[in-house]
């Protein structure tokens, strides 16, 4: 079984590094690496892992299996989500567009991570609560993993009340927010020294130096990778000034 996920702060890479330890002791792979195709095309059983955006599938995500379903088509995949609420369905919205591709998908599990929205105050925690948090989120990852090497592996996410949950949770009222690419990413040109982390970061080459000062495009995925990792807090996309950066590295450093 191989794991590939797509990670903006490094909650969905942890989990499903844990769940690849346990599971095989293998390494997963982001879909952000060149290598990731051919391992996706020499591999039987895949488990996908991805954070959830509004209850949402992230569009980096839903292009990377749409564009390669000739790859993913006939594989047997089990769908992993981290999410900083209940998001209903978010494996739900994975399974569904890969069924139409032809995909097999035999499992699906929701991980509860500390928050990763930098710039808004809701869902803040103390560290000692998000370690908590993750402390839960492993023991889950540990029942899950025993669970499909029994050949029965959890059905979270998938089914027709989790759709309808994910629908009156979020997707109905945001739907328009993860549908496309945004071009809302903001960068104070006052506070951004034009050190270019953002730029070797964003997963979308959606940023670029400019006379020593950073500019977004239009395909921001929405990860708060660059936000979160942003030595001037110069960046935000869905508030107006930096709460916290939430990086999953400062919940287990410190």
């Amino acid at each position: 079984m191989l794991g590939v996920y797509f990670s903006g702060t490094g909650n969905t890479k942890h989990c499903i590094g844990r769940f690849m330890e346990l599971y095989n002791g293998s390494v997963p792979m982001s879909i952000e690496s060149p290598d990731a195709i051919d391992a996706i095309r020499q591999s039987t059983d895949i488990v996908l892992g991805y954070p959830i955006y509004f209850s949402n599938i992230p569009k980096i995500v839903k292009d990377f299996v749409t564009l390669n379903s000739g790859v993913f088509r006939g594989k047997s995949v089990y769908v992993v989500c981290t999410m900083g609420l209940f998001s209903g369905d978010g494996a739900g919205c994975g399974a569904r567009l890969l069924h139409k591709l032809g995909v097999n998908v035999i499992g699906g599990l929701h991980l509860k991570m500390p928050d990763c929205i930098g710039d808004v105050k809701a869902l803040k925690k103390p560290l000692a609560q998000n370690q908590q948090i993750v402390g839960s989120a492993e023991q889950k990852i540990k029942q899950a993993v025993e669970s499909i090497k029994k050949d029965e592996p959890s059905k979270e996410g998938l089914g027709f009340f989790y759709h309808f949950a994910g629908l009156l949770g979020q997707r109905l009222w945001f739907y328009n927010k993860t549908k496309h690419y945004t071009d809302k990413l903001n960068i104070d040109g006052n506070k951004c020294v034009g050190c270019g982390k953002c730029v070797a970061l964003c997963p979308m080459s959606n940023l670029t130096l400019t006379e020593q000062k950073a500019f977004s495009g239009s395909r921001c995925t929405m990860c708060y990778r660059c936000i979160n990792s942003c030595p001037n807090k110069a960046i935000t996309l869905l508030g107006k000034e930096i709460i916290e950066q939430c990086l999953f590295e400062n919940y287990i450093t410190q």
